[in-house]
């Protein structure tokens, strides 16, 4: 087997069990696309040249030995840069960070080293995880594969990225108002955004705890499985992690959606929408319906609302934590990274407390409202196509944040209300750039959410697309 593009996750781990292909092998492969690929879109931050070969050769010579091959036995994985790798910098796509060595490994990574992964390196995100579009404005935008001129989303970027161009198999990203799913839709591959508190979080540099959500992204739902199988076992060290037992979640991918009850809301998330957003969502629900799915009209509450709530936890939260460097280094951020910031401190103690102290009243109304009559909801990622990188970076700041702010228009209240959610490809826009669709269920539901993405996947191509690059 030579044509290892054609490889999704699920795939090389299995070729590498059945000894196809060698864990080396596969690596070397991954590594050259890093350095070319990887540069070339500005996804990457670090390569792990070395420490990557010789780990895929233990992995080689262990199966050699023994015979036994975890799930992810050899397959080159990298992840989003917040994520701490121990003896490695980790600098949250910042300067201010840059230099940081990390002392140990974040619970997530030792989980995927437990389970097999090969680590090649570290990708390029935004600034402190503050953007949805992949800009960073120390370190360059991230450039979608599929074409350089349009964002990638953000920002998670670099996960995205190497995705799509098939650099490597998988990524964890993570996602505080929708920075899993961006650039997943943007780049055409999954990700899932898991319960809050599913996914332990230690070892990531946090942008709003409250909100902070670490989940995969890969080119399939399976994948997707796969990864978030390895990476919610319960952290007992971790208090902000939930005991919820480990699920493994490809055991519910059987195909069959019969019964299963996909609500669509006519308000809120269908207002506004573009006309190719509007005829993929329409399309996609077509086939789950053909699939078995029941197609339930549903009713949304004031997301508007939910929006402002998530808007202030995660400025204020962001401001504490930054206060001090933007009081001594202001510089050392880009205008864009800190505008976002700054509304934190304006918000008086009263409103973050009632933000906060009407979150679960806000969340039970949400389900008691979009789920009462199905088990999940269908709803877009963006409601807009994809912008251009210019759009999303040249004029006045306050201009520009306005802009992208359609961008979370339909993903911040999931984190708000700790839901999971998946982002699925859904097809190309008329100039060939991914458009995709979400689906969002209920507290430690991932399970649903995976299956049905995975029924879809079983009738569709959309995922197994890729750039020609």
């Amino acid at each position: 087997m030579s044509d290892f593009e054609e490889l999704d996750l699920v795939g090389a781990a299995t070729a590498i069990a059945s000894k196809k292909i060698s864990a080396a092998e596969l690596t070397e492969w991954s590594l050259a696309r890093m350095h070319t690929l990887g540069k070339q879109f500005n996804a990457v931050f670090r390569i792990d040249q070395d420490q990557a070969m010789q780990r895929a050769r233990a992995l080689d010579g262990i199966q050699a030995s023994s015979g036994v091959s975890g799930p992810l036995h050899g397959v080159p994985l990298a992840h989003k840069d917040l994520i701490e790798v121990s003896g490695l910098e980790n600098h949250a796509g910042s300067k201010i960070l840059r230099g940081h060595i990390a002392q140990k490994n974040a619970w997530v990574i030792d989980e995927l080293n437990a389970a097999g992964q090969v680590n090649v390196g570290s990708l390029h995100m935004c600034e402190f995880a503050m953007s949805p579009t992949g800009f960073n404005g120390h370190y360059g935008h991230g450039l979608n594969p599929w074409n350089p001129d349009y964002t990638c989303g953000g920002s998670s970027s670099g996960s995205g990225i190497a995705v799509a161009a098939r650099i490597v198999f998988g990524s964890l990203g993570s996602d505080t108002g929708g920075s899993i799913r961006h650039p997943s839709a943007m780049c055409g591959i999954t990700g899932i955004k898991p319960t809050a508190r599913r996914v332990s979080i230690e070892g990531v540099f946090p942008l709003s705890k409250t909100l902070d959500c670490v989940g995969p992204i890969a080119q399939t739902a399976r994948d997707c499985a796969r990864l978030l199988t390895h990476i919610s076992r319960p952290n007992p060290d971790d208090t902000w992690c939930t005991t919820t037992p480990a699920q493994d979640y490809e055991s519910a991918l059987t195909g069959d959606l019969k019964g299963l009850r996909v609500g669509v809301p006519q308000t809120y998330y269908r207002e506004n929408l573009d006309a190719q957003v509007a005829l993929a969502l329409q399309t996609s629900l077509d086939v789950l319906k053909q699939r078995g799915a029941v197609l339930v009209d549903v009713s949304v509450p004031d997301i508007a609302r939910l929006n402002t709530m998530a808007g202030i936890v995660m400025t204020a939260q962001a401001a504490a934590l930054h206060r001090e460097w933007i009081a001594s280094r202001p510089d050392d951020y880009a205008d864009q990274v800190r505008a976002r910031i700054e509304p934190g401190f304006t918000h008086s103690a009263v409103n973050y407390v009632d933000a906060m102290r009407f979150q679960k009243a806000l969340t039970d109304e949400y389900l008691n409202t979009c789920f009462k009559d199905c088990d999940v909801i269908h709803i877009p990622v963006f409601t807009v196509q994809t912008p251009t990188i210019a759009s999303t970076t040249m004029g006045d700041t306050q201009n520009i944040l306005k802009s992208i702010a359609h961008l979370t228009y339909a993903n911040r209240a999931i984190n708000y209300l700790g839901l999971p959610a998946i982002s699925v490809p859904a097809g190309f826009s008329s100039i060939g750039m991914p458009l995709a669709f979400q689906l969002v269920g209920r507290h430690f539901d991932e399970a649903t959410l995976l299956k049905i993405a995975d029924a879809y996947q079983q009738d569709t191509s959309w995922h197994r697309q890729r750039p020609n690059i």
